[in-house]
């Protein structure tokens, strides 16, 4: 299977590829970029600019979605145990990284998304303005920043410039 998805990846234009790993849920730009900057056979072998510009891309497609049907998604689903199951252990968790939004709101909503660590992103910083009651005009902005922030973090840390840990 793992070696599928890897012929996919040597098949696909590498730009095309950053941007579908940006946009999944736990890689986001932690990802995508380190993906895109790797030398092939294992990476894309991009630029940093072009690494950086077609991941962030990716990764702020399904915030507009997410930020103007969550609530709607989220009410139809909800009705059936397994997914009240899974909202309910997905709001805790959110709630519980999110303490920086709660207080801030969209300034918090940015450092969320900004700083990446696991479980955090554009998907999770959506998921937090909806729970959070940010109004999208403000979490748009607020996620783009973040995104912007996080992508430039990935990048310095993936080319060395700076590290992490």
């Amino acid at each position: 299977m793992a070696d599928q998805i890897a012929e996919w990846f040597h098949i696909l234009p590498k730009e095309l590829v950053t941007v579908v790993i940006a946009m999944l849920p736990i890689a986001e730009l932690r990802g995508a970029i380190p993906w895109a900057l790797t030398q092939p056979p294992i990476g894309g072998g991009l630029n940093w600019e072009t690494a950086y510009i077609f991941a962030v891309i990716g990764n702020l497609l399904p915030v507009v979605p997410l930020l103007l049907f969550f609530e709607k998604t989220y009410l139809f689903l909800d009705r059936y145990s397994f997914f009240h199951r899974f909202f309910v252990w997905l709001f805790a968790r959110t709630q519980r990284r999110s303490k920086m939004v709660e207080k801030y709101k969209a300034v918090g909503l940015v450092l969320f998304v900004g700083i990446p660590l696991p479980i955090t992103g554009a998907w999770t910083g959506s998921l937090a303005a909806f729970l959070f009651g940010i109004r999208f005009r403000y979490a748009f902005p607020a996620i783009i920043a973040g995104v912007l922030l996080s992508g430039t973090i990935v990048t310095l840390a993936s080319l060395g410039v700076i590290a992490l840990f």
